[in-house]
């Protein structure tokens, strides 16, 4: 797509329609994406389950309705869908917005968005790998010698899923604390001083984003958000902001 370069201010411009064509183009590309990516997601439904099943070890899934597995697999490719594809959806936003920005902007801009992709991501890792695992040896072991363990096939993928967006959403915490730091609505010296109330607080998010009410996930959480929220910090002192 053509872009006018005027040198005096040093801004880009474009007409309203180019933008409108431009903005339409990208949109159908990133939706394209999610589609194919749904479709594979979709093909592949039976080993995504499987993998997403394998911390529950010794449990028994029951369907408990007509079509309950075949709904839940759709449920599992749209949510894959949106989060694998998003990398590709973001890359579209930055390509559309970045001519726009001044160096100075892209320099923060595009680190913090890829930042955020991995962040995401590793959340996502973390969840699956700790959290979850955590959160269901719990619910197994407790009260296994009185009643026998058999799930709803929906409901513990609800409770996966539900688990794994929100820890991933949590790791985000870094990148606001950048973006606040940056655009000086506070400074990592305030961010240290306020270090009891962050606890508190992390305390209580770590219990809002965990779906399961076991003490052993909310504290794996809590932790999670501590981690993050002083990482924040150092990566401010770093950048002197």
């Amino acid at each position: 797509m053509k872009r006018i370069y005027n040198d005096n201010d040093n801004e880009r411009h474009m007409p309203i329609l180019e933008h409108l064509i431009e903005l339409r183009q990208r949109t159908i590309i990133a939706i394209l994406v999610f589609i194919i990516i749904t479709s594979i997601c979709l093909v592949y439904a039976k080993n995504i389950a499987f993998i997403l099943q394998q911390p529950a070890t010794g449990i028994k899934f029951l369907q408990l309705a007509p079509g309950e597995y075949f709904f839940v697999s759709i449920k599992i490719a749209l949510y894959l869908g949106v989060i694998v594809s998003s990398p590709f959806s973001l890359y579209q936003i930055m390509l559309f917005v970045m001519p726009g920005l001044t160096k100075k902007e892209i320099k923060y801009t595009v680190p913090i968005l890829i930042s955020s992709v991995i962040l995401f991501f590793i959340g996502l890792l973390f969840s699956y790998s700790i959290l979850i695992p955590a959160a269901l040896n719990f619910f197994i072991h407790y009260g296994s010698d009185i009643v026998e363990p058999i799930w709803s096939f929906e409901e513990y993928f609800n409770f996966i899923l539900l688990l794994l967006f929100s820890t991933g959403i949590a790791f985000q915490i870094p990148i606001l604390q950048i973006f606040l730091g940056i655009v000086n609505i506070t400074n990592w010296k305030k961010m240290l001083k306020y270090w009891k109330y962050v606890i508190f607080t992390s305390t209580i998010l770590g219990a809002i984003l965990t779906p399961s009410t076991d003490p052993i996930t909310q504290i794996f959480m809590t932790l999670a958000i501590l981690a993050l929220y002083f990482s924040g910090i150092v990566i401010l002192k770093i950048l002197n902001k």
